[in-house]
């Protein structure tokens, strides 16, 4: 596979999962468009290995080589593909690599919502900071980041991911399952404002994330088949780029 064939199924695998940007990237200047998804990429393979099912011991390795190649990317060394549109960005890799081995602790179950995002706090934080180097504008709210780290989170891992406060009484119960997910997803909407703070793809992310995470707290199933609503999804990015 070719460095294009490589870098292209990473942006695709991102894009797969959110649908909606192809309507919403009309919004994001045409040469900012690939970075802008390579960025949105880099951290979903970071929410991949933080939510990862099985044996943690490959994810693990491969956060460390993370680590590596990001402080790489800060004397602009690359190799991975990602890096072709990433790694010439002037921003504090470094910090986010030392901010890395938080997603290995907050897999454990938190104790309450308070401290699910306090343990994510110093990666939103790095985060943030390189988005704003990467993306430009105003930096966008850690907390709001991180609330959107756990939405994903939810999505992916289920009970796994519901704190200890809001655990269910009988975890062999479906409908107590579900209504703890619920439960917790209702936690993190009143958290994380309808309109963030960040630069307008920032802002449109997180406007997408968030309304799924309405829907899965509001009973229905995640996630949501965008496609079907291309109007809606074209208004709720113009509002959220607009800001």
């Amino acid at each position: 596979m070719s460095g294009s064939d490589a870098l292209g199924g990473f942006l695709e695998k991102w894009r797969a999962r959110w649908p909606e940007w192809r309507l919403a990237e009309v919004f994001v200047p045409p040469e900012q468009r690939e970075r802008v998804v390579a960025w949105f990429a880099l951290l979903q393979e970071f929410d991949d290995i933080l939510n990862i099912a099985g044996d943690p011991l490959p994810a693990d390795a491969k956060l460390g080589w993370w680590g590596t190649e990001l402080r790489d990317w800060a004397g602009h060394r690359s190799r991975h593909p990602l890096g072709r549109l990433l790694e010439p960005v002037e921003a504090p890799w470094s910090a986010l690599a030392d901010a890395l081995p938080a997603l290995v602790a907050a897999r454990a179950r938190a104790a309450d919502g308070g401290a699910a995002l306090a343990a994510l706090a110093g990666y939103a934080q790095a985060v943030v900071a390189v988005e704003a180097a990467v993306l430009g504008g105003p930096r966008a709210e850690p907390r709001a980041l991180a609330a959107q780290v756990l939405a994903a989170r939810l999505a992916e891992a289920g009970l796994q991911a519901v704190p200890q406060a809001r655990q269910p009484v009988d975890t062999e119960a479906a409908a107590g399952r579900e209504s703890a997910q619920r439960d917790w997803a209702g936690e993190l909407l009143a958290v994380w404002p309808a309109r963030v703070e960040g630069a307008p793809a920032r802002r449109m992310w997180a406007a997408f994330a968030r309304h799924r995470l309405a829907r899965f707290a509001d009973g229905q199933q995640l996630p949501r088949p965008a496609s079907r609503w291309p109007l809606r999804t074209l208004w709720q990015a113009w509002r959220a780029a607009q800001g």
